[in-house]
C-alpha cells in the first residue's frame, strides 16, 4: 500500500512538473487562460454578427442606393476578423512572451492588422467601381474596368510588400532582383507586351466596347465580349467565342458595324426590255416617291438618294436604287426592306410591265438543206 501511494505521489509530481514547466517555460495554466480570452473574443465576434450585422442588414436593405449594399458586403468580413485580431493580441499579451517568442507574436499580429486592412481596401474596390462609373463620360467603361483592375493588383502588391517588411524582409532587393529577371523575360515575351499596348490603343481609340458588333477582314466577325490586357473576346453569329490578340486588332482595319448611323439598300432592278420609255418612268417616279414618303428612310442633305436608270444590261433595263434607313438593328432593317420589295413589286405591275429574267433569242435565216432561190414545193 506504501508502494503504491508513493507512485501515485510521483505520478502527481510529474503531472504538476508538466503543468508549471509547459511550453517555452510557461505553464499550462498560462496557455489555457489565453485560449481562453481568444475564445472569449470570438463568442464577442458572434455575438456582433448576430445583433449588430443584423440591424445593419435591415437599414441596408431600406436604403434605395446600391453603394452602400456593396460597402457592407465588402467591409463585413474584414470587420469580423479585427474581433480575432484583438482577441489574439490579449492573449499573447497575457502570456507575457519575451525574446525571440516576443518579436514572434508581435510580428503575427502586425501582419494580421496589415492583412486586415488590405483585405478591406481590396473589397471596396467595388463599391468605388460604382462611382467610377461617372467616369465613362470621359472613358470607356473598359478602360473603368481595366482602372479598377490596376487599382485591385495595386493594393494587393502593396498589402504584400507590407507584411514582408513587417518580418523584416527587405523590398527593394526583391524589385531589383525582378527588375533584372522582367529584363529577362520581355525579350522572350515580346508579344505579350505588344498586345498589351495594342488593347490600350484599342482603348484610347475606341475603336469599339463590349456589345459592338465589328468586322475585321480576315481575323474575326460577330459581337465584342469583353477586351482584356492580352486578347479581345469576339463571339461570332455561330455562338462560338474567337479570342483575338489585341495586336491583331489594333493593326488591322476594324469595321464597327454598330457605330453606324443608317442601314443602307442598294439593289439593281431588272426590266422587260419591251417596257416603254413612260413606263420605265412610272417605276422609277414611283420607286423614288414611295422612298421620299415613308418615314423609314432617311433623306438627302442628310444621305444620298438615287433611283436612276442605270444600264442597258443582255437580258434588261436596269434601275439602280440607293438608299438609306433610318434604323440599323438588322431585324427592323430586314422588315423594311421586305415592305419595300412588296411595294416595288406593285409599281412594277402597276406599270404594265414585268421584271426580266435572263434569256435569248434565236433567229433562223434559213433551215438546213433549204435553197431560198426555190419556191415552196410543188410549186
Amino acid at each position: 500500500m506504501e508502494d503504491l501511494n508513493g507512485q501515485l505521489r510521483e505520478l502527481w509530481g510529474l503531472v504538476a512538473d508538466v503543468w508549471q514547466t509547459g511550453i517555452f517555460g510557461y505553464d499550462v495554466g498560462h496557455f489555457l487562460s489565453a485560449l481562453a480570452i481568444f475564445l472569449f473574443f470570438y463568442l464577442l465576434r458572434g455575438l456582433f454578427t448576430r445583433f449588430v450585422f443584423s440591424f445593419v442588414d435591415r437599414w441596408v436593405a431600406d436604403t434605395e442606393t446600391k453603394v452602400d449594399d456593396y460597402l457592407h458586403d465588402a467591409l463585413a468580413d474584414p470587420l469580423k476578423a479585427t474581433f480575432i485580431i484583438v482577441g489574439v493580441f490579449f492573449a499573447l499579451d497575457y502570456l507575457d512572451l519575451e525574446g525571440t517568442a516576443a518579436d514572434l507574436a508581435r510580428n503575427a499580429v502586425q501582419s494580421l492588422i496589415a492583412f486586415t486592412i488590405f483585405w478591406a481596401l481590396h473589397n471596396a474596390i467595388t463599391p468605388l467601381s460604382l462611382l467610377l462609373r461617372e467616369l465613362e463620360r470621359v472613358l470607356t467603361s473598359e478602360m473603368v474596368d481595366w482602372l479598377v483592375t490596376s487599382v485591385r493588383w495595386g493594393v494587393i502588391i502593396v498589402g504584400a510588400a507590407t507584411i514582408l517588411q513587417i518580418w523584416g524582409i527587405q523590398v527593394a532587393p526583391i524589385i531589383a532582383g525582378l527588375g533584372l529577371f522582367g529584363v529577362a523575360v520581355a525579350l522572350g515575351a515580346q508579344d505579350l507586351f505588344k498586345n498589351l499596348i495594342g488593347g490600350i490603343s484599342i482603348l484610347i481609340e475606341k475603336r469599339y466596347r463590349r456589345g459592338d458588333w465589328i468586322l475585321a477582314e480576315g481575323v474575326v466577325e460577330g459581337t465584342v465580349e469583353n477586351i482584356g490586357f492580352r486578347s479581345t473576346t469576339v463571339r461570332r453569329f455561330d455562338k462560338a467565342p474567337v479570342y483575338v490578340p489585341n495586336q491583331k486588332l489594333s493593326d488591322a482595319a476594324v469595321t464597327n458595324f454598330t457605330k453606324m448611323t443608317h442601314r443602307r439598300i442598294y439593289w439593281k432592278i431588272g426590266l422587260e426590255y419591251r417596257s416603254t420609255l413612260e413606263q420605265l418612268k412610272e417605276v422609277r417616279n414611283g420607286i423614288e416617291a414611295y422612298i421620299k414618303a415613308s418615314d423609314e428612310f432617311a433623306q438627302p442633305p442628310e444621305v444620298s438618294l438615287f433611283v436612276r436608270i442605270d444600264a442597258f444590261n443582255d437580258s434588261s433595263i436596269d434601275i439602280m436604287i440607293y438608299c438609306f434607313t433610318k434604323t440599323t438593328n438588322w431585324g427592323e432593317w430586314l422588315e423594311i426592306k421586305e415592305r419595300f420589295a412588296y411595294a416595288i413589286k406593285e409599281i412594277v405591275e402597276g406599270a404594265g410591265t414585268g421584271f426580266a429574267f435572263p434569256s435569248q433569242s434565236v433567229y433562223v435565216e434559213m433551215l438546213p438543206g433549204s435553197d431560198p432561190t426555190e419556191g415552196p414545193e410543188g410549186a
